[in-house]
Formats: structure tokens, C-alpha cells, sequence
């Protein structure tokens, strides 16, 4: 088992890969294609510690004091 150094700052919320079923799900949820999702270039220091190849769907998870815990979602480019 490999242990990676997750980035760990109060300004950078939480960050993580979606299995691939995990991301047709959301894919389906929405109606949409991974050309249509905002992109995360694969160096961006939020993904450090995070194993990932570009096409790979992140879970971006904010937190707010007035909505709770908000999803965003981005797709890994070069």
C-alpha cells in the first residue's frame, strides 16, 4: 500500500478521484458529456497525493455555512 501526502489548507477544499463508475453515474445524472465540465490541468497542486491521468473526473467537495457541503466536478486535462 502506497501512502500519498494529501494537500492539506483551510483555502483548498477537498479533492477526490470518482471511480469510473462513479462518473458515469454523474455523467447520467446530468446529461452531460466530460467535454462539457470545467477543467483541472493534472499539476494543479489541489491533486497532489492523488493518483490521476487526464480524463479522470474530480470531486470537489465546498463547504458552506448557509448550503452544507456543495459538489462541483472537473475533468483532468494536461
Amino acid at each position: 500500500m502506497i501512502k500519498h501526502k494529501m494537500v492539506s489548507h483551510i483555502l483548498i477544499p477537498e479533492h477526490k478521484k470518482l471511480s469510473s463508475e462513479e462518473a458515469e453515474k454523474i455523467l447520467g445524472k446530468y446529461n452531460i458529456s466530460k467535454k462539457q465540465l470545467p477543467k483541472i490541468r493534472i499539476n494543479d497542486a489541489a491533486l497532489e497525493g492523488i493518483q490521476c491521468e487526464a480524463g479522470d473526473l474530480i470531486e470537489i467537495t465546498r463547504k458552506s455555512e448557509i448550503y452544507g457541503d456543495l459538489k462541483f466536478y472537473r475533468v483532468i486535462v494536461r
